[in-house]
């Protein structure tokens, strides 16, 4: 059951505040940050959004990336808890071990039902944009993760075997044969 009402934001300067609480809760954890785009420097705020926006229209992305959309899951108190990247479409890396839909839930709101509702939000998100089929990916050992994708209608297909012998587990969500 989640803890508070959500719902997904696009990014915004309106946020600031919340945003900056949730990346140094992430910076605390000493925790991978997940998905990659809160990774991303947000000393200078505006340029970070504007960044996000570009990323969305497919400008200035690097060779080899997609169009991407980011969202931020936000309480009805206005936290934010959670962030969102939905790849457009999928490279070969991507369709290995990155997925439609990478997202992640601020250490300190785990365990409160964020991580299923994010994933939902997002697979109405990416319908939206067309995505019928979509891929879903965790680590093998993230079972928190496999059980939100599982409980959200994931399928499982192949794993794939990284370099490091990181094992990813892969699931379909949607349009699955």
């Amino acid at each position: 059951m989640v803890k508070e009402q959500v719902r997904l934001v696009r990014p915004s300067v309106v946020y600031k505040a919340a945003y900056m609480a949730f990346y140094q809760d992430w910076l605390k954890s000493g925790e991978l940050m997940v998905p990659w785009v809160i990774a991303k420097d947000p000393s200078d705020f505006e340029e970070m959004i504007a960044s996000l926006r570009r990323s969305e229209q497919g400008m200035d992305i690097p060779e080899g990336w997609v169009k991407d959309s980011t969202y931020w899951l936000v309480t009805e108190s206005d936290n934010v808890v959670g962030a969102v990247n939905i790849r457009h479409e999928l490279t070969e890396k991507l369709f290995n071990s990155g997925g439609h839909i990478g997202y992640g839930i601020r250490p300190g709101e785990r365990q409160n039902g964020y991580g299923s509702r994010i994933l939902e939000l997002s697979l109405d998100k990416a319908r939206e944009l067309g995505i019928v089929k979509v891929l879903v990916v965790c680590d093998s050992y993230n079972t928190a993760s496999k059980k939100v994708i599982l409980r959200n209608g994931g399928v499982q297909d192949k794993d794939y075997i990284e370099p490091d012998g990181n094992v990813v587990e892969r699931f379909w969500i949607g349009d699955v044969e």
